[in-house]
């Protein structure tokens, strides 16, 4: 996966399209990324104790790798990411070519 923990990300498709926000986790195995503070849902949770009130909980859900894309540290624009080097294996910008 070219997309990191910690990458600024600009979000392509649904509720959120548009906006930006950090990767807080990926999970490479399922193809999805954990923005932080996006793709918000709200899940109910049952009472663990007799009378006890149950409670909504709000998450972060993953998205889909496809429907994000890296936004450039150098440039500031979402690019398309590829590798450069032959030594070490960097990301480098499709736009302005720098590489991070």
């Amino acid at each position: 996966m070219k997309i990191r923990k910690g990458d600024k990300v600009k979000i392509l498709t649904g509720k959120d399209s548009g906006k930006t926000g950090n990767i807080t986790k990926v999970l490479p195995n399922q193809g999805r990324v954990v923005v932080d503070g996006l793709n918000m849902l709200t899940k109910h949770q049952r009472p663990k104790k007799e009378g006890e009130k149950g409670t909504k909980v709000k998450f972060a859900a993953p998205l889909e790798t496809s429907n994000v894309m890296l936004i450039c540290p150098k440039c500031g624009k979402s690019a398309r990411v590829g590798y450069a080097g032959t030594e070490k294996k960097l990301r480098e910008c499709k736009k302005c070519k720098g590489t991070f």
